[in-house]
């Protein structure tokens, strides 16, 4: 006796399947010089050529230095920012080239929490307006009223339901991006980009946003890409680390290999400057210090970008582009764009 097997619906994601898959996408802004004529010049690449993958209920961290495309890629993947090149994916479906209304439908799938939680909010409108804007504008009524709802969520991201007609300056930074995790979570996304949301709080603020993240995170399964500059917290809420550096990806690998075993040299010089709450253990830490500056965007150097500031740079990596692939001698899925990676 035979069992048939029913054949997968057209972009349907199946177990294991990434929720959200990025491929060589590129992101670069046109600068124009204003002379007798006005003339275009070589742009700023802000992202070139980044792959990666975000699984339901997973955290990418992303991490890198100011201006190195972070906060441009999380907002390319939202389709905020139309990417020049590349391919997003989204459960299954090529969300590249969306428009109109077929864009604004995907908006349910897929938010953002921004770094700002002062400039985030419309300091016009009342907290009920805010949170529930995403149901007006998507056409979507809930069961019991919108009202209700607001309300529900103002109490799972620990606000008082009572405040639905405070005004934003009326809350305290931590409570402003509890509104803004609201906000996000309203219609129930798949994928919500963190870009930067604790940067602004205090450090005990700080840790309740984030277990506030991390718990409906474990209710919802969503999938977070959550962009910071603080490497102790991206490694105490990721679950995948990648690494950028001036548009592109160093390394990527998982949380506790990236920062046990670093193996390119930009990561381990990042690991390096993260202090260690042991003053014994800090006076014997080696620290890299990076010379020169982070280059411009609108001008990389040839060949790996980092080279200007490696101390392993050889005639090599200013010729060659090195390719982010799976390294020969790391654990499954380190991939490196690295000539000559750090010893295991």
């Amino acid at each position: 006796m035979t069992t048939a097997t029913t054949a997968p619906a057209p972009g349907s994601v199946q177990d294991g399947d990434p929720l959200l898959r990025i491929t060589e996408v590129r992101k670069h802004f046109p600068q124009f010089k204003q002379a007798l004529f006005k003339r275009q010049i070589d742009p700023v690449k802000a992202v070139d050529g980044v792959s990666l993958e975000v699984r339901s209920g997973q955290t990418l961290g992303l991490v890198g230095e100011s201006g190195c495309g972070k906060s441009t890629l999380g907002r390319t993947m939202l389709r905020l920012l139309d990417p020049t090149d590349g391919m997003i994916e989204l459960d299954g479906e090529n969300i590249t080239k969306l428009q109109g209304d077929e864009l604004r439908k995907l908006r349910r799938k897929m938010q953002m929490i921004f770094q700002d939680p002062y400039g985030s909010l419309n300091p016009r409108q009342t907290i009920g307006s805010i949170i529930g804007a995403p149901f007006e504008i998507q056409g979507v009524k809930p069961a019991g009223g919108v009202r209700k709802t607001v309300q529900d969520l103002m109490s799972r991201v620990g606000l008082n339901p009572e405040h639905y007609n405070r005004f934003p300056h009326e809350f305290s930074g931590g409570q402003r991006q509890r509104i803004g995790v609201a906000r996000a979570i309203a219609l129930g996304p798949k994928l919500v980009v963190c870009d930067e949301p604790v940067s602004a709080l205090d450090v005990s603020i700080q840790a309740q946003v984030v277990n506030l993240l991390e718990d409906i995170q474990a209710e919802q399964q969503l999938a977070y890409v959550f962009i910071a500059h603080d490497l102790s917290v991206v490694r105490h809420i990721s679950d995948r680390v990648a690494v950028m550096y001036l548009g592109k990806v160093m390394e990527d690998a998982d949380r506790d290999e990236i920062y046990e075993h670093p193996r390119h040299p930009y990561t381990k010089a990042l690991l390096s400057a993260v202090p260690v709450p042991d003053p014994r253990s800090e006076s014997r830490k080696d620290r890299i210090m990076l010379k020169g500056d982070l280059p411009s965007p609108a001008n990389p150097p040839s060949g790996c970008v980092f080279r200007t500031r490696c101390w392993k740079a050889t005639e090599r990596c200013s010729a060659e582009v090195p390719v982010l692939e799976q390294i020969s001698d790391g654990a499954p899925g380190h991939r490196v764009a690295c000539f000559y990676p750090e010893p295991a």
